[in-house]
C-alpha cells in the first residue's frame, strides 16, 4: 500500500534517503481512480527501495503548489537527493511507471 504524503510529513519521507514517487490525485478524478491500484501494486513491489506515495490535491494545497500541479493525475519522480527528475500527467500503463521508477534506482 502506498503512503499518504502531506506537507507535514513530506520532509521526513524525503529524509529517508530513498527515491520518492508521488501520485497527485483527487477522489473525484476518474483517471486517478484507474491508476490507484497500479500505484498500490508498485508500492508493494518497490517497498524498501522507493517511497511511493499518494497526495490528495484537495487536501494538500501547499505541496500541490510547490510542484506546480495543475492536472490530475500527475505522478512525479524524485531522486535520492530530492531533485524532481521526471513527471507523468494522466493515466498510463503499469510498465510506463515501472520504467520511470527503475530509472531512479
Amino acid at each position: 500500500m502506498s503512503k499518504i504524503i502531506t506537507s507535514d510529513n513530506f520532509e521526513s519521507i524525503k529524509a529517508e534517503g530513498l527515491p520518492v514517487v508521488i501520485d497527485f490525485s483527487a477522489t473525484w478524478c476518474g483517471p486517478c481512480q484507474k491508476i490507484a491500484p497500479v500505484i498500490d501494486q508498485l508500492a508493494e513491489e518497490y517497498a524498501g527501495r522507493v517511497n511511493i506515495c499518494k497526495c490528495d490535491v484537495d487536501q494538500n494545497d501547499e505541496l500541490t503548489a510547490q510542484y506546480g500541479i495543475r492536472n490530475v493525475p500527475t505522478v512525479i519522480f524524485i531522486d535520492k537527493e530530492g531533485n524532481t527528475v521526471d513527471k507523468m500527467v494522466g493515466a498510463a500503463p503499469k510498465k510506463d511507471f515501472e520504467e520511470k521508477i527503475n530509472a531512479l534506482l
